[in-house]
Formats: C-alpha cells, sequence, structure tokens
C-alpha cells in the first residue's frame, strides 16, 4: 500500500467522522481503511467506541463527552501517518468453500438475472462460480459478507418488490455486489442459489467466521445433496 493514499475527513453528526480514501486505485482506498479502522481499534485511546470500514470509507465512533471531535480527527491523523509506514501488503488472507444449490426455490431469481443480462443460466452459474470473492466489509444484516460481484455483463437490479423473508444461507448479487444472507430477513436483492451450510453461530465469537480480506469461493452442488451439508458450518479451509 501506498503510504500517500489521500484522504478526506468529515464530521457525522455529533459523535463520529467518517474517513474516506480518495485513490484512484480502488484496492489501496480498502487497504487504507481497513488498516486505519484496526489500527483504532487496537490503540486504546479513551473515547473511541468503534470503527466501521467499508469499501472505501471507515465510520469512526466516539463519546463527545469524553473526547471532542478536534480530538479525535487529529488522532485519526496519527493513525494515518502510522499505517502509512507499515510495509507489505494485508496479512494472507483465510480461504471459505461454499457449496450452493442454485435455481429453482432455493434460487428463485436465477433465470430472471440469465434474462436481463442475456445469457443462459448455466452462463450465470458459471461467472458466479468462476472467480473467488474477497470480503470488502460487513453489512446488514448479522455480519452480511459484502463482496465485489460476478463479471456478468450488466449490473443486476435490485428486485422491485423486495421480499419480506430472504432465508439464511441466501447466495444473492445486486449491481456489481455479491452477499450472502447469514439469517434470515428482508431482502431486495436477486437471489441465484442457497448454500445448506451455517453461516450465522450466536454461540460464537465472532459470529461470523470471515472477516474483511478473507476469500469465499461458490461451488456448484446439486439439490439432493443439500440435507447432507445441513448442520455443519461454514469453516476456513484447512
Amino acid at each position: 500500500m501506498s503510504p500517500s493514499v489521500p484522504t478526506e475527513i468529515y464530521e457525522s453528526g455529533d459523535s463520529a467522522l467518517r474517513v474516506v480514501a480518495l485513490s484512484n486505485a480502488s484496492e489501496d482506498n480498502w487497504l487504507t481503511v481497513h488498516r486505519l479502522a484496526d489500527w483504532l481499534e487496537d490503540c486504546g485511546a479513551e473515547g473511541l467506541h468503534g470503527a466501521v470500514p467499508t469499501y472505501d470509507s471507515v465510520l469512526v465512533e466516539f463519546d463527545p463527552i469524553l473526547v471532542s471531535a478536534r480530538q479525535v480527527r487529529a488522532f485519526v491523523k496519527l493513525g494515518l501517518l502510522e499505517i502509512g509506514s507499515l510495509a507489505g501488503a494485508a496479512p494472507a488472507p483465510r480461504e471459505f468453500d461454499v457449496p450452493v444449490v442454485y435455481g429453482g426455490s432455493y434460487g428463485p431469481d436465477l433465470e430472471r438475472v440469465a434474462e436481463y443480462q442475456g445469457i443462459t443460466t448455466e452462463e450465470v452459474i458459471r461467472l458466479h462460480t468462476e472467480k473467488t470473492y474477497t470480503v470488502r466489509c460487513l453489512g446488514a444484516p448479522a455480519g452480511s459478507p459484502m463482496m465485489d460481484g460476478p463479471a456478468f455483463p450488466q449490473p443486476v437490479p435490485r428486485l422491485k418488490d423486495p421480499r419480506l423473508s430472504v432465508p439464511a444461507g441466501a447466495v444473492s448479487v445486486a449491481g456489481r455486489q455479491a452477499v450472502i444472507a447469514p439469517a434470515v430477513a428482508p431482502g431486495g436483492w436477486c437471489v441465484l442459489g442457497q448454500t445448506p451450510l451455517t453461516v450465522l453461530n450466536i454461540r460464537r465469537e465472532p459470529l461470523v467466521p470471515y472477516k474483511p480480506g478473507d476469500i469465499l469461493r461458490f461451488r456448484q452442488i446439486d439439490a439432493a445433496d443439500f440435507d447432507k451439508y445441513v448442520g455443519q458450518e461454514l469453516e476456513p479451509r484447512q
């Protein structure tokens, strides 16, 4: 990562700052905000509640009774200097294998996506399974792994009428992004399939097994094999 990634810091209400990385290299932006978030989480500064990184920005939350926005801004600038001096790339990611049943009741939007893209359902599945996916950040609900999407010809539009309930394990796409639903929740993304693996475990800390920077790969399985995986948890490859 270059030590000179440009950033801007904006106030976000009276108890948070938003730090945005502004280089032309999306990977440098992503690495900058995640390294900054890690540094802020580990620094032990009084009044900081947490740092929530996304693709190119990080929300820094603080207690305005204990610390001022000006003080947090200065601390963020110190953190940017510290991470800018770090050498090398991010730590080696862990890899996860995600079995998926595509189409039918498991993937009710597979044909819709294929028709919109002007390709076959088999081609949709091929494009979805041929690449690896880096977890860019954790989103809602329940630590959903937000990832760059497959190389479809066109961005995938969201559903005009979002579903009131999408099952846990739903493997979905929207725009140029991809995701797995760790828990049952409403959703407007197009569901291509479903993994039988348990993603969210409320008895585990952290609740989900992956973190930003880890790599997921989707693998097609037959519907007849779905039940063979039920009860197994998503775990990194050994």
